[in-house]
């Protein structure tokens, strides 16, 4: 059968994409980049990270197709490549929200 093929192939490529979702500051540098394009150095201040972890985690964002970039003389700005992206991290807080909410609801309960 070809669809089990394709599915695997599909998985493995969101997979892929999730990876670039691993690392926290991956995704502030996002929420940053959802405000408006920044430079390196506008990121560095803006997050509190060094400019070398800064530059190494814009590469993998880059690499897995979430940024993309634009020359302005020597500075390059990044950018979102899809406004989608912010929209799924937000879906994930709120699962993330649902799922502590839940545990303290049960924590409560055996408090009672």
């Amino acid at each position: 059968m070809q669809f089990q093929p394709l599915t695997h192939e599909v998985s493995e490529l969101e997979a892929n994409l999730c990876y670039a979702f691993v690392d926290p500051t991956r995704i502030l540098i996002l929420y940053a980049l959802s405000k408006n394009p920044h430079n390196v150095t506008e990121l560095t201040t803006e997050l509190d990270i060094s400019q070398s972890k800064t530059s190494r985690h814009l590469k993998v964002l880059r690499d897995h197709g979430l940024v993309r970039t634009t020359r302005h003389g020597v500075s390059i700005l990044y950018e979102l490549a899809d406004e989608r992206l912010i929209e799924a991290l937000n879906l994930l807080r709120a699962v993330l929200r649902d799922q502590i909410a839940h545990k303290a609801n049960m924590v409560f309960e055996m408090q009672e």
